[in-house]
């Protein structure tokens, strides 16, 4: 028998994190956001706002919940003040294995032995992860994606030895902050919706690095055919460019096979400082990208 979960911890005050600790607040849920660097904290307090204005316009929240959903949150440096109590502790750092672990580790020395441990993590199994820890059936993959509110769903996966109550527990969690759990029924990297994800991206910048096709007509091919606001170039931007580098690094280090490196293109961008959204410019220039013209799905590239 697992105890609830009322407190929770988000370990990194980024994009993710902070949209994750949003939405648990926005349910009634008590958050510590953590994160050792104050810029990423203050970053998150705007962030925030703006999700709650779009939320508020659509209905989601009403504007006199606002306050009260904020003040459920609280934002730390410190890694023990925001784990000391927690009953669940969701992880968003970078996207490499050895910064996971050291993350872990803290955490499993930190937190009390009830806590579950999962990772946001979008291509590290939680396999890789559960040794730097002492409570290997509490340790989880638990994957949102980007913008949790409006793609209202998370991944659920387990390790070697995550128990069947711990996957229980946070199933029924998420069911209670609005967001569908999806159960990934044996162990893969990249877990369902990242391995279709990843086959499209993967296409997508060897379509444009090997001189098939531009971006822009990249994106406008796919956005017509299937009928979405966003095609692939903008949805990396949107992701960071340095974020799907690693997370192609990943796989390239799993499998050994050349096709798995991230492509010159995407290497090209990042050594140039184009990390997308964050930077101001990627594969497009922000904030008003060719993409978001009323005309960009009529015009065609020359």
């Amino acid at each position: 028998m697992t105890q609830p979960i009322n407190q929770v911890c988000v370990v990194g005050a980024g994009l993710m994190g902070t949209q994750i600790a949003l939405q648990c607040a926005v349910f009634g849920k008590r958050v510590w956001l953590h994160d050792l660097r104050e810029d990423a904290l203050r970053g998150s307090l705007p962030a925030m706002s703006a999700i709650l204005d779009n939320m508020t316009e659509d209905g989601y929240v009403s504007a006199d919940e606002r306050q009260r959903i904020l003040d459920r949150i609280r934002h730390t440096t410190s890694v023990s003040e925001a784990a000391s109590d927690a009953d669940l502790v969701i992880e968003a750092v970078k996207e490499e294995v050895t910064i996971k672990r050291d993350v872990f580790q803290q955490l499993d020395k930190l937190c009390p032995q009830h806590t579950i441990l999962g990772t946001n993590s979008s291509s590290i199994r939680i396999s890789r992860l559960e040794s730097a820890t002492t409570r290997p059936d509490r340790v989880l993959n638990t994957h949102f994606v980007l913008p949790i509110w409006t793609h209202p769903f998370v991944e659920l996966m387990r390790g070697d030895s995550t128990s069947d109550a711990t996957m229980e527990a946070v199933r029924s969690f998420m069911s209670s902050i609005g967001i569908l759990p999806v159960i990934v029924q044996k162990e893969s990297m990249g877990f369902i919706f990242n391995r279709i994800w990843r086959a499209v991206k993967k296409e997508a910048l060897k379509v444009v690095d090997q001189g098939i096709g531009t971006v822009e007509d990249v994106d406008r091919t796919w956005r017509i055919q299937m009928e979405t606001p966003l095609g692939p170039f903008a949805l990396m931007d949107s992701i960071g460019l340095d974020v799907v580098r690693d997370i192609e690094l990943i796989y390239y280090e799993e499998s050994g096979d050349p096709s798995d490196a991230p492509p010159k293109l995407l290497l090209d961008k990042i050594a140039g400082g184009e990390l997308g959204v964050k930077t101001g410019r990627g594969f497009y220039t922000y904030p008003n990208p060719d993409w978001k013209s009323p005309d960009f799905l009529k015009q065609t590239s020359p």
